[in-house]
């Protein structure tokens, strides 16, 4: 019982700040009616498709690329995502806002749906449908302006992102950084102040990784660092910790995240990606886990139309706590796209990955590599 009321106090203290921060845009109005826009030009709408054909040259018996995020299917095209977002922009100072992003697909919301929205919480499955994102905005006037934002809403972690009206990686899969180093999404809230026109803070305090309802009795908590100091050269360094296992208070898990990316020149840009996380040993005594990897990226522009990315990374899964077997994970990828039309990319990709362990799947046993190709169809509005 105890644990049913501090959820359902946390549900009514972010649905009571929901409610507050939308109803600040009538005081708004009052003050300065001439100044508003009516609420149909205020509001925008986007939207994002994206369809994937995968091969396994392994030929696996389960058609199951191992150690993959989103592209986990091997011969058969599958709608990733159909996803629309509808948003109200807060930029300034007393201003409010809201965003909603609403995904369909047999790929993306598969991951991307946080245990206890979506997600059953006991057999963790999810279904076609996810929120993605869903929260409020207050700008608070206080002075460059305090952005406020409660509900739902993607993590600050890692480099690459889940796909979307925003942009989407140059890669066509994850890398092993995004699917086992970092989190996808949060519920809670999140502050973030523009110290100066260069440098950024952002906290965040938050039920966890991926959960909507929290599965114990502790919050977590986030930070980010965000420079940059001339336009070409942006850098990011984020935390997280906080308890994350189910029912356990004491053992804590932190996280350290960092990035940066470099556009050299029109046509070259380069990023770079490491992670490093810990976790504590349960209540029992045992010992605590660790995990970390680095991850590069290059892309050459080669025409207006056409360009090609390359990604190479290791993960270490030193006591298996994360992909559940003591390994180092690697990969190489190549990515060329191609955009034929305003808003429309189609790609593909050839990727290689290789354990020291027989990890990955192949007709009739196992390998220590696998390698796929993949074609990719996206579209932006």
């Amino acid at each position: 019982m105890k644990r049913r009321s501090r959820r359902s106090g946390i549900t009514v203290a972010l649905f009571g700040a929901a409610v507050l921060l939308a109803a600040a845009p009538v005081r708004a109005q009052e003050a300065s009616p001439a100044k508003d826009k009516p609420w149909y030009e205020a509001i925008s709408l986007n939207v994002f498709l994206e369809a994937t054909y995968t091969e396994n040259f392994n030929h696996p018996d389960s058609n199951t690329n191992q150690f993959r995020v989103f592209d986990t299917v091997a011969g058969s095209i599958r709608l990733d995502v159909a996803e629309v977002v509808v948003q109200k922009k807060a930029s300034a100072p007393g201003e409010t806002g809201f965003r909603i992003d609403a995904l369909a697909g047999s790929s993306i919301p598969h991951v991307t749906a946080a245990s206890g929205l979506f997600r059953d919480d006991v057999t963790g499955k999810a279904g076609d449908f996810d929120l993605l994102q869903a929260f409020a905005t207050w700008v608070a006037p206080l002075g460059r302006g305090l952005k406020l934002d409660a509900g739902k809403f993607t993590t600050h972690m890692g480099y690459e992102v889940v796909d979307g009206p925003d942009g989407y990686n140059d890669n066509v899969s994850r890398s092993f950084l995004y699917g086992w180093a970092v989190p996808i999404s949060h519920v809670g809230l999140r502050a973030t102040y523009p110290v100066t026109n260069t440098f950024s803070a952002q906290a965040v305090v938050v039920s966890g990784w991926d959960t909507a309802t929290d599965n114990n009795e502790k919050p977590s908590f986030g930070a980010q660092l965000l420079f940059t100091p001339v336009p070409s050269l942006t850098a990011a360094v984020n935390l997280m910790t906080g308890p994350e296992k189910p029912e356990n208070d004491a053992d804590r898990r932190d996280s350290l995240d960092a990035w940066v990316t470099w556009k050299a020149s029109d046509r070259w840009s380069f990023a770079l990606n490491a992670d490093y996380g810990t976790e504590e040993g349960d209540e029992s005594g045992g010992g605590g886990v660790s995990w970390g990897g680095v991850a590069g990226y290059a892309r050459v522009t080669l025409h207006e139309r056409f360009s090609v990315s390359v990604r190479a990374e290791f993960f270490r899964d030193p006591q298996g706590e994360r992909t559940g077997t003591r390994q180092t994970l690697r990969e190489m990828t190549i990515t060329p796209e191609w955009k034929p039309a305003k808003g429309l990319a189609v790609r593909g990709e050839v990727r290689h990955d290789w354990s020291e362990a027989p990890v990955f799947e192949q007709h009739g046993g196992t390998s220590k590599s696998q390698t796929t190709a993949a074609l990719n169809v996206v579209y932006v509005y």
